[in-house]
């Protein structure tokens, strides 16, 4: 008797903790990630898990001004050479974008980080270098990094061989030496933010860096952007010290204010650092 009742005191509990974890994903706690054409999926917010799960990476917000709590500890993440934030009061934060396609948003973008000369990171999947190879070099020549985001940008937590997880990142590394004869950084960013921990053991053993992030907002579909009020309602009330902010540079919102947002952030004592430094 005593065990029957024990499980389904344990059956509620899941329950409770399912039924929570709905509520923040329709509440949009969870950070957003990649834009409709690339399969996009909200990473859903909640209680810090095991780094060892497989899943989406997500945020739970709990107090302005201070870092989300995240999918795993930044404890956990460090021992894969992974991060989403650093731990620090010092108002800095690192900026960084993902680029899977163009669509005339990038040069006003590259225009904005160059008036504050500002330095950031690009992730951008292998069919970008190839369609956009002007871009890259301008990217390189004006001191961003250039990151890695998959030439294909699959669900990696479903690629369980080093040989095709290698590929997918080889592939990026071979196009970017072609158009800029550099070697590529070797900063990695999961497409969807879907992870697991084979997948960071990985990138690991490849030489690579993993970066997730710890602000973000909807701003990947393109037909349906988000006012300046909106994007400023995010970018500005949860900006935290040591933040790794992930935009899209496909956003037409994101190009229009972002010379605005780093004024902004610069009022409010933040630096922005490239993320070599973290």
């Amino acid at each position: 008797m005593k065990q029957f009742l024990q499980n389904i005191l344990s059956t509620r509990k899941s329950l409770f903790v399912l039924l929570l974890f709905a509520a923040s994903y329709a509440l949009g706690i969870g950070a957003g990630f990649l834009h409709s054409r690339l399969s996009s999926q909200m990473p859903a917010g909640g209680d810090a898990v095991a780094v060892s799960a497989e899943g989406n990476w997500g945020l739970s917000f709990q107090e302005e001004g201070k870092p989300p709590v995240g999918n795993a500890t930044a404890e956990e993440l460090a021992q894969y050479d992974a991060f989403y934030a650093e731990d620090t009061e010092e108002k800095i934060l690192y900026l960084t974008f993902d680029a899977g396609y163009e669509n005339g948003n990038t040069e006003p973008i590259l225009d904005a980080l160059a008036r504050h000369q500002v330095s950031a990171t690009f992730f951008v999947v292998g069919t970008y270098i190839e369609s956009e190879p002007e871009l890259i070099k301008r990217m390189v020549e004006e001191g961003h990094t250039v990151g890695n985001h998959t030439w294909h940008h699959p669900d990696m937590s479903e690629i369980s061989t080093m040989d095709s997880f290698k590929k997918e990142l080889v592939d990026v590394e071979d196009a970017y030496r072609d158009v800029t004869g550099q070697e590529m950084t070797k900063f990695y960013r999961p497409p969807q933010g879907k992870y697991s921990e084979p997948n960071l053991k990985m990138a690991q053993e490849l030489g690579y860096r993993t970066f997730f992030w710890s602000l973000a907002y909807v701003d990947w579909y393109e037909d349906a952007q988000p006012s300046k009020e909106e994007a400023f309602d995010k970018l500005l009330g949860r900006i935290h010290p040591g933040a790794i902010v992930l935009l899209h540079s496909t956003s037409s919102t994101n190009a229009q204010i972002l010379d605005e947002l780093l004024t902004k952030w610069e009022e409010m004592g933040y630096r922005i650092r490239p993320l070599t430094e973290l």
